[in-house]
């Protein structure tokens, strides 16, 4: 399916509906939250341990309870809870997790105990006092000692690995055709999602038996399931809402709450009172989930011409001390793990380990970035073992335009693309040509200090798929619309996007839409907001919802008419019902009778779309300091049908910005004794505006023939199209002294290493 410069969008952009409270201060968020069911509640602060790996000898809590407004200090063995499991039925099942630790811990942060208070400063102040006697055990940070096991985190389950999988190898003779084979490892760095609002929950029982959970949290209706199945309580039990939440780029997903949401519940229960928490950011930094962290050893080959033939990767995952979602992400390469390239023949590899160490999330991109920060770089090394230019070897390569559905050596299905269309387009932005030559130049010259480096990606990613959407969609007596959806947005503007589908579907204005959400009594099944699944799962939901809804308002006109609903047109222009041929009487929505429908979408066979994009980055390095300073970064994605394209940008730039701060600054550092050393901002290298770039970005619009939308996911491709491009052009940079390689991030001092050890320098 070719390109195309259409939008899907409906109406002007007039801004979105969700902003005025949040620009106005009005938001709500847990930690502000006022309401009834939480006068008088107690203020819970977790105590963690300092310790990466340690048996529990005591944990004294005596003097806790004397402190002044203390009410209670639980630890692990009073909290009566199931464990929590690995997240997927496919992960080691022995792995699981306590609620509170029992008595053992394995990573610096794990909750042991829990002292309510009548106030935080109180409760802050009382768990200063928890006396914790360790006994320490080996720490186990590195993944190849892991792996090993020499050292068990779980000694019940009798090894580290907490998941693996392969597809058959690479046949020998595969290889051995090969002109040329280039052997390489990429490390990708433990990141922290740094959320503006670290995690935070409060909790209630009412008078009817029923638990209310306030959660930040990307997923409502999970951490709804888990919190029941974990106290052992009755479905229905636990109503969970997410008021507004501030960010959450999948340390907010996975279950879609954490241990501490379960044990606040259960407390609350045996206290007979309402309980408030809530993460210092000092707090969030060590025991919210991380991301990435992970060694992937890549082997890519072929003919002396360029074009790729053979590709394989091995990729090791550190689950951290439990198995979450982090422990699935390799599973991405089974998507995307070949990019945007016809390759013959390819086999990819994932094993994920335990250590001690946070565990490990789906952050935003969860293993894409890294798929794609491995063939790029891959590609790049092959272009220069064959001697030619990045960009040209990669339009030799990528899937041909008229060849979708493509299925891939690894047997993903591409449902469309336009991968050379999107290279050439950001080569042209970017005067790819005009930079090399640049380049060219000031080498021969030899005269300027700053060092020009160029790197050039495209990537695909698979967005949506997996499980479905449900919706209802309501006329009420008024003429309003409400519209329920079990996504459950933190900012992307689930609220205006979908008003604005159901409306064009109904011929009304999209003020008259109501879009309800994150909160389970309403939509008590939902796959939260991962993944970039929203538009093309709940959007499609919504959109069903919609056509269900006109298919019963005809049968009512129908009625009202004393037509056959054969008979009854829908104007969509008019939003009217009209009998074929006498559109002078007809009846609007406002003439009906209150209608509600319910509606789903799931994709066929759990297939997901496939966005991509292109990317060209320029960067200037300074040879004597080892700082990199990013000179251009332009893009083009294509996420199918752009249903607003304000929005859609605004995800893009979110993307990038991540991908200058995973590819430049942010690595989350532990010791080898599994002490964490980057627990502040001022440690931990968030890039500010300083370091970012204005960002050049273009669209195409290639639809997706896998939804009614046409749509694909967007939240996450500028992380997956610029990091790699970024790398790319910081160790192209410093080529002419013989550097192949520079692990992620390339800090200054990791840059000015590099140079100081290059055979040429």
């Amino acid at each position: 399916m070719s390109a195309t410069t259409s939008h899907g969008h409906h109406g002007p952009f007039t801004g979105r509906r969700e902003d005025p409270p949040l620009v106005q201060g009005q938001g709500t968020f847990i930690d502000g939250l006022r309401h009834p069911l939480l006068e008088g509640a107690l203020h819970g602060h977790f105590v963690r341990s300092i310790e990466a790996h340690a048996g529990l000898t005591s944990v004294d809590v005596s003097e806790a309870l004397e402190s002044p407004g203390v009410v209670a200090v639980f630890t692990g063995p009073e909290i009566d809870g199931w464990p929590l499991p690995p997240r997927l039925p496919s992960m080691n099942r022995d792995l699981w997790r306590p609620l509170l630790a029992l008595d053992t811990v394995r990573y610096v942060g794990e909750p042991v105990a829990l002292v309510l208070a009548e106030t935080q400063v109180q409760a802050a102040d009382a768990a200063e006092l928890v006396v914790i006697d360790y006994d320490l055990l080996p720490p186990v940070t590195d993944l190849d000692a892991s792996l090993a096991g020499t050292d068990l985190l779980h000694p019940h389950a009798g090894t580290n690995i907490s998941f693996a999988w392969a597809m058959d190898p690479v046949p020998d003779d595969a290889w051995e055709a090969c002109d040329v084979t280039v052997d390489l490892t990429m490390r990708h760095p433990r990141l922290a999602p740094s959320a503006i609002e670290p995690l935070a929950g409060a909790v209630a029982w009412g008078p009817d038996g029923r638990c209310t959970s306030w959660v930040c949290s990307q997923r409502p209706a999970g951490a709804k399931f888990v919190i029941e199945n974990l106290l052992g309580l009755e479905p229905g039990t636990v109503r969970a809402i997410a008021p507004d939440v501030g960010g959450g780029f999948g340390a907010k997903g996975g279950y879609g709450c954490y241990p501490e949401d379960v044990v606040a519940a259960y407390v609350s229960k045996q206290l007979g009172r309402p309980v408030r928490w809530r993460y210092t950011r000092s707090e969030a930094t060590v025991a919210m989930g991380h991301g990435r962290a992970s060694t992937h050893r890549i082997r890519i080959g072929g003919t002396r011409d360029g074009i790729i033939t053979t590709y394989e990767v091995d990729a090791l995952q550190d689950s951290g001390a439990y198995p979450a979602m982090g422990t699935n992400v390799t599973g991405n390469l089974r998507n995307s793990g070949t990019g945007t390239y016809a390759i013959a023949t390819a086999s990819m590899k994932g094993t994920s380990v335990v250590t001690n160490t946070t565990p490990t999330v789906a952050f935003r991109g969860a293993g894409r970035p890294e798929a794609a920060c491995d063939i790029e770089r891959a590609v790049d090394r092959f272009a220069a073992a064959v001697g030619l230019d990045p960009l040209e070897v990669r339009l030799k390569n990528v899937v041909p335009a008229d060849a979708f559905p493509y299925t891939t050596a690894i047997g993903s299905t591409y449902d469309s693309g336009n991968y050379a269309e999107s290279l050439r387009r950001a080569a042209a932005a970017a005067g790819y040509d005009e930079l090399r030559a640049e380049q060219a130049a000031r080498r021969a010259a030899g005269d300027n200090p700053k060092l020009l480096g160029i790197g050039v990606s495209c990537t695909v990613e698979i967005t949506g798929g997996g499980e479905g959407e449900t919706a209802s969609a309501s006329l009420g007596p008024d003429g309003r619309f409400q519209v329920i959806v079990g996504t459950s947005p933190h900012g992307q503007g689930h609220e205006h996007t979908f008003a604005a589908v159901v409306a064009a579907e109904l011929g009304v204005d999209p003020s008259r839409v109501d879009i309800l959400h994150s909160d389970t009594d309403l939509a008590p099944f939902g796959g939260g907001t991962i993944g970039s699944r929203s538009a093309q799962l709940g959007g499609s939901a919504a959109f069903n919802a919609s056509v269900e809804l006109i298919a019963a308002a005809r049968a009512q006109a129908a009625e009202q008419l004393e037509a056959n609903v054969d008979d009854v047109v829908f104007d969509k222009d008019n939003g009217a019902f009209h009998v074929v041929g006498t559109p002078a009487r007809a009846l609007e929505w406002a003439d009906l009778e209150p209608i509600t429908v319910d509606a789903a979408y799931k994709p066929v066979k759990g297939a997901g779309s496939f966005a991509f994009g292109s990317c060209v980055a320029a960067v200037e390095v300074d040879p004597e300091t080892g700082a990199v300073e990013i000179r251009r970064l332009v893009t083009v994605d294509d996420a199918g049908v752009i249903l607003q394209p304000v929005l859609a940008d605004g995800q893009v730039h979110g993307g990038l910005g991540l991908a200058v701060g995973a590819a430049l600054f942010e690595e989350m550092a532990y010791t080898p004794e599994g002490t964490p050393v980057t627990v502040t901002f001022a440690d931990y290298g968030i890039p500010s505006a300083a370091e970012v770039p204005s960002f050049e970005t273009n669209e195409m619009e290639t639809p997706s023939p896998l939804n009614p939308l046409g749509v694909k996911g967007v939240g996450e491709s500028g992380t997956v199209v610029a990091t790699p491009a970024l790398q790319s052009a910081v160790i192209d940079a410093l080529s002419p002294y013989g550097v192949e390689h520079i692990d992620l991030p390339l800090t200054p001092l990791r840059v000015w290493e590099a140079l100081q050890a290059a055979p040429l320098a």
